[in-house]
């Protein structure tokens, strides 16, 4: 991974949670960090007239908390501060992340969520459902894993349809330039009741994912392969292993636009039970020079 990564800061724990996961992505990989605070633009206000004392002041006070969570992290990795203006926050995260052709935006989990779990908030749910580039969700507590941690291991959820070759690559990428294991997982939910026709139906199927991916994999990649079983999504993560420094990678949904994100329902699934942070990449990548 090359580039920025984009950090979507706010004083609260998910926000401390996001700053905590972009600085170990940061420093694992060589990216550059970007920690962005958005305010609501000076048209988004019709009730009240703009105040220039106040409008300033609001700006100083998220300067003074972009400082305090960059001075966090300052001993992994030397973070840019940002304070943009935005009808959203959102759409604020994507228009610096266009800007400064950032390759990953990093956002917290709300909050209120379980300890090492996901919860999804406005932000998140709007980036998962419109974003162009890869977004990371940090886990409730991501906050207390030491930036130094690096990244120990990428496990790809990985499937037959279309998208697949680019949720790989992105894998194969972000292993590449952090020096972490790479692992290939298939979540296998067994509706039928168990038995040896379901299991075996299910390893199949797994199979026939393992040799289609390690096809497209670079000669010098090895990879783990792991399937997860389960009478549902929920159940085939629970029962995986989970590294404290382990990075999930999913694909968009197939609903999805080009070059778009939609959060899946096999996502969405995951995220329920998932005790690290996940990336979600679009299906499609943008055309080099292309505008989104």
């Amino acid at each position: 991974m090359s580039g920025h990564i984009v950090v979507g800061f706010t004083a609260t724990d998910a926000g401390r949670d996001a700053v905590a996961l972009g600085a170990r992505l940061a420093a694992a990989s060589g990216a550059s960090l970007d920690l962005v605070v958005v305010l609501p633009g000076e048209d988004r206000s019709v009730i009240t007239p703009p105040d220039a004392g106040y409008d300033r002041f609001v700006q100083d006070q998220a300067q003074a908390w972009l400082d305090e969570a960059a001075d966090a992290v300052r001993d992994a990795v030397s973070p840019a501060t940002h304070v943009c203006y935005g009808e959203s926050f959102a759409g604020g995260l994507l228009e610096i992340a266009h800007e400064i052709g950032a390759t990953l935006i990093v956002v917290g989990a709300a909050n209120g969520g379980l300890r090492g779990r996901h919860r999804l908030g406005t932000v998140a749910s709007e980036l998962l459902h419109s974003a162009d580039v890869p977004v990371a969700l940090a886990p409730e507590g991501a906050r207390r894993i030491d930036p130094t941690t690096g990244i120990t291991r990428v496990t790809a959820a990985i499937g037959l349809r279309p998208g697949a070759d680019v949720l790989l690559e992105e894998s194969v990428a972000l292993a590449t330039a952090t020096g972490a294991e790479l692992r290939l997982v298939s979540l296998v939910a067994i509706d039928l009741p168990a038995g040896m026709a379901g299991n075996e139906s299910a390893a199949m199927h797994a199979d026939e994912v393992f040799v289609h991916a390690r096809a497209q994999l670079p000669k010098s990649i090895d990879a783990e392969a792991v399937v997860g079983l389960g009478d549902s999504i929920e159940e085939a993560v629970s029962h995986l292993s989970w590294e404290p420094g382990e990075i999930a990678v999913v694909g968009s949904s197939r609903l999805a636009r080009p070059r778009r994100l939609f959060l899946g329902s096999t996502a969405a699934k995951m995220l329920h039970e998932l005790p690290v942070p996940m990336i979600v990449v679009p299906r499609t990548r943008k055309k080099k020079g292309a505008r989104s």
